[in-house]
């Protein structure tokens, strides 16, 4: 699993640049496949099945995730938010942990993101309310058979969910990915 963070991007689109750099990267694509998406919205390569990525963006952040099977990815900015999200996506035991915590903001988003990656990582998509999705209170664990790696940096956290742990981690800026277009 190699995961791929831009903590710079301007738009969206931005974020499809960070996959096509990390596929060159990791496995030499120098086009990037045709992007189909599942019924419940995963993005897949429909000709490359053996190459599984995982995309998200939020503010100026972006994050990718490749692997050879299944894989999931989230990152949040940290901004306000209001109160009623917690009760949203939080199990009553979770709501405790998350008031329990020095950063209760922070640690709602970092479970959040967690719980966004797992979906994602199954597939499945929204279909259930995130605050009936399990998933570890804190740090990094393996949790029903898959590994959550924990991010965080100044202004954002984030959550890979797969198979295994990231292999690596590299940080691109956006000025990177621009150079794509003329490589």
């Amino acid at each position: 699993m190699d995961l791929f963070l831009c903590p710079d991007v301007a738009e969206r689109a931005d974020a499809y640049a960070l996959l096509s750099y990390a596929a060159r990267q990791v496995w030499n694509l120098y086009t990037l496949p045709t992007i189909s998406r599942t019924k419940h919205g995963k993005p897949f390569f429909p000709d490359h099945s053996q190459f599984q990525f995982n995309l998200s963006h939020s503010g100026s952040f972006a994050l990718c995730v490749l692997d050879k099977v299944p894989v999931g990815v989230d990152i949040e900015t940290i901004r306000p938010h209001p109160p009623r999200l917690a009760r949203r996506i939080c199990s009553p035991a979770e709501l405790e942990w998350v008031s329990a915590q020095a950063d209760p903001h922070r640690a709602l988003l970092s479970l959040w993101t967690k719980k966004e990656a797992r979906v994602k990582q199954s597939g499945i998509g929204l279909t259930i309310p995130l605050r009936e999705i399990c998933v570890p209170f804190d740090g990094d664990a393996v949790w029903e058979g898959l590994h959550f790696h924990t991010l965080s940096g100044d202004g954002w956290v984030g959550c890979v969910c797969g198979h295994s742990t990231p292999a690596q981690f590299r940080t691109v800026s956006a000025v990177e990915l621009k150079k794509l277009d003329t490589d």
